[in-house]
């Protein structure tokens, strides 16, 4: 367990963009929309392929479906897009200097970065034409850019317990739905844990033995804040196709299942080692009085369900709505912990739960309360909480999802800061 914060004085330190740098940039804004892709994807390549350290960081799954270099190339573009005003971007820049300090990225792989995507960018709009001041505004913006992120980083590392992986172990592992298990994860010297914000995450990593390399992925701590333990809850992730250097879809290589989520399910049992980082991100619950609204899908419920646990700890000072989207019962993870909550709090708590395609064995308005997809206008009024003008709304689910369960919310009045969805990835919040 470590406290070391590596020092960016050997760094480039270039001043602030001029305006005359700044008109260059925006220039190229169209050059990234038609190309950013491509570039990003060549960058990752070389970048990899010369730094093979670099894989233990970089998710392999991602890698192959090209959603890593998607996200890359959609930063960039937003970055000289708002060159003259970095307001717009400032969330997005949160939410991945977390996702940094979640898998201890430190400042000299930013001069790694910024070697192999100058080059990336060179090779894909020539030589010719980035050049010369073209060439010296984009490495001053760079810098500028990381260094935001290494001064941001550094400020959420110091207020780490610790930076770095820390070994942990399996405490116990426990069944949640078909598709669902819970992990408690003690630290291995029996330290105690600080406090984390409900909503936030942990990484964890793995050796994948398949892939010759460490993984590791973030995973949302699913109940409130307890000196002696994490919990995690892992949903078992499908299979995917490897994906060619070309794009396209190698069908001669056999699917294979979410390495992490797989390896945990089938082979990590009680008593294993495992790495874990402190606990990080941006989405969490908010510190007022005011009414909660949780509103979740699928796996979704993770975050949310550290939220209402904290709430009903701290003896529910504040009143709470869980509203929840699942497919069925087989794969309705935690039924019971909520329906107890609401039976021991009924003048706090208030459910409303939706299955999209429930099995015969249940039954409408008494296993559930309605038949289909989360829809704002079958929650009841009391639930939904919109009368009251406070009201805090957190979303999480997939993005099609809390995009439009955002919109719903917008329309029906509720002002965009009293919404608050958590983005798996460096996308914008869904609006």
């Amino acid at each position: 367990m470590s406290k070391i914060i590596e020092s960016s004085e050997n760094l480039p330190h270039p001043p602030p963009l001029t305006p005359e740098q700044r008109k260059l940039i925006t220039a190229t804004v169209p050059i990234l929309a038609e190309h950013g892709v491509t570039i990003t994807t060549l960058f990752y390549r070389q970048m990899l392929e010369a730094n093979p350290d670099l894989r233990n960081v970089f998710s392999h799954s991602k890698q192959q479906r090209g959603l890593q270099a998607e996200a890359l190339a959609r930063a960039v573009y937003a970055y000289a897009a708002n060159i003259e005003d970095l307001t717009p971007i400032l969330p997005v820049v949160e939410r991945i200097a977390h996702k940094h300090t979640s898998v201890h990225i430190v400042p000299s792989q930013y001069a790694i970065v910024g070697k192999y995507l100058m080059e990336a960018i060179t090779q894909v709009v020539g030589a010719d034409v980035f050049k010369g001041d073209l060439y010296n505004a984009w490495g001053t913006a760079y810098w500028n850019l990381a260094h935001i992120f290494i001064n941001r980083e550094r400020e959420l590392y110091e207020a780490a317990q610790w930076v770095g992986w820390r070994d942990f172990v399996v405490a116990k592992k426990v069944q949640e739905s078909d598709e669902i298990t819970s992990f408690y994860l003690k630290p291995k010297e029996g330290k105690p844990l600080e406090p984390y914000r409900p909503g936030q995450y942990i990484s964890v990593q793995k050796f994948v033995s398949e892939l010759g390399v460490y993984q590791s992925r973030q995973y949302s701590l699913s109940d409130a804040p307890n000196p002696d333990y994490f919990r995690i809850s892992v949903k078992r992730e499908p299979g995917i196709r490897a994906i060619a250097s070309s794009g396209a879809l190698d069908t001669t290589q056999a699917a294979h299942p979410g390495w992490i989520s797989n390896l945990f399910h089938a082979t990590l049992a009680e008593g294993d080692p495992i790495d874990v980082a402190f606990p990080f991100g941006e989405f969490f619950l908010d510190d007022s009085p005011a009414p909660v609204v949780l509103l979740s899908a699928g796996v979704g419920l993770t975050p949310l369900l550290a939220m209402l646990n904290t709430l009903v700890k701290a003896d529910l000072q504040r009143e709470v709505s869980w509203v929840q989207a699942v497919r069925n019962e087989r794969v309705h993870a935690f039924r019971d912990h909520i329906r107890k909550v609401r039976e021991a709090h009924p003048d706090r708590v208030r459910t409303h739960v939706f299955y999209s395609e429930p099995g015969v064995s249940v039954t409408e308005g008494q296993d559930f309360d309605v038949k289909g997809r989360l829809d704002l206008d079958k929650v009841p009024k009391d639930v939904l909480r919109l009368d009251a003008k406070d009201t805090q709304y957190y979303v999480c689910g997939p993005e099609a999802f809390m995009a439009d369960t955002i919109i719903g919310l917008r329309s029906r009045g509720v002002d965009a800061s009293r919404i608050h969805a958590e983005v798996f990835g460096s996308g914008a919040t869904p609006q």
